[in-house]
């Protein structure tokens, strides 16, 4: 955690979707080193007590949370936001669902599931799955950026190009992000922090949890950024690397098809090898199973993989 954050921007001022007219909670300046309190994506509906019948139940007007949004002094339209992260510190309670007309199997996957976890927040040792598989821990924030210029309220689910829900599990602790900024002020805001996910987030959730960011904001001035660019420190599988991998493949000429039939051939896999069930095995692929493209020039048939650590269940 930050040592000594300049500004503490509690949970409670957060807000639903993007919107430049949303009044800011704290003005700092560039440099600024602040701590915010981060509610989980279903803004608390999900608790440790939670079971199935409250996935079906979920309001989806109060889903991703972000804490914010906050005022950068001199931040300009052609301007970028420069986003260090400096630590979490997660809760201890996470959640996992498979929700009904949500992620990439949704047509296969119909009926609601529900994971709880809860994991040692100080040593952040693997959580546990069942008695057969643990996940190891990475957390990140899921959902990070600024207010659009287009006026209105938009909705935080879909990506954009000053932030939002990118759901980069390598925005972990020492990675750097820039957005560009959009409106004056920036008016960032962060949420939607996960203990664990995969590279794809496969069924659409990860293991969702409550915690705090400590980071520091900075200006880069004028320097126009189309997308949002970011570094991280490496590795950045380490935490997954040790036991290797299995695989499975896609192979055609859609990539989406390509991807679905790559996690396909996981699910099968684990149910057949581990004795899971289809929505265990869809559920863990997304916490901890990495999507990748591993060929696309070979036209007109591309190479998506589905990479699974074996040392979940070591």
């Amino acid at each position: 955690m930050c040592n000594s954050p300049q500004y503490t921007i509690h949970g409670v001022h957060h807000h639903f979707g993007w919107d430049h007219s949303i009044k800011p909670v704290q003005r700092v300046a560039p440099g600024s080193s602040l701590e915010f309190e981060c509610l989980d994506s279903s803004a608390g509906q999900l608790t440790p007590n939670s079971t199935v019948d409250d996935v079906v139940s979920l309001d989806f007007g109060k889903v991703n949370p972000v804490t914010g949004p906050v005022f950068v002094d001199g931040a300009e339209p052609g301007d970028v936001l420069r986003v260090e992260l400096l630590s979490y510190k997660p809760s201890g309670f996470g959640w996992t669902a498979n929700i009904p007309g949500f992620g990439l199997l949704a047509d296969q996957f119909t009926d609601p599931a529900l994971k709880i976890w809860n994991y040692q927040a100080d040593a952040l040792l693997p959580a546990l799955f069942s008695s057969e598989a643990k996940v190891p821990l990475k957390p990140f924030a899921g959902t990070i950026g600024v207010a659009p210029a287009e006026p209105g309220l938009h909705s935080v689910v879909p990506p954009r190009r000053v932030g939002g829900n990118l759901d980069i599990r390598d925005l972990a602790a020492g990675s750097v992000l820039y957005l560009p900024v959009e409106v004056a002020g920036a008016l960032f805001s962060i949420g939607d922090t996960h203990a664990a996910q995969g590279d794809g987030e496969v069924c659409g959730t990860a293991i969702e949890s409550p915690m705090s960011v400590a980071l520091k904001l900075d200006l880069v001035k004028q320097q126009p950024l189309a997308m949002p660019r970011f570094t991280t420190p490496g590795p950045v599988t380490n935490h997954l690397d040790s036991a290797g991998y299995e695989v499975t493949t896609g192979i055609g000429s859609d990539l989406m098809e390509g991807a679905r039939a790559a996690l396909s051939g996981m699910i099968d896999f684990l149910c057949a090898t581990r004795g899971l069930s289809a929505t265990d095995a869809y559920l863990l692929c997304s916490v901890c199973g990495d999507l990748r493209i591993s060929e696309i020039v070979d036209q007109p048939n591309w190479v998506v993989s589905f990479y699974f650590p074996r040392i979940v269940f070591e």
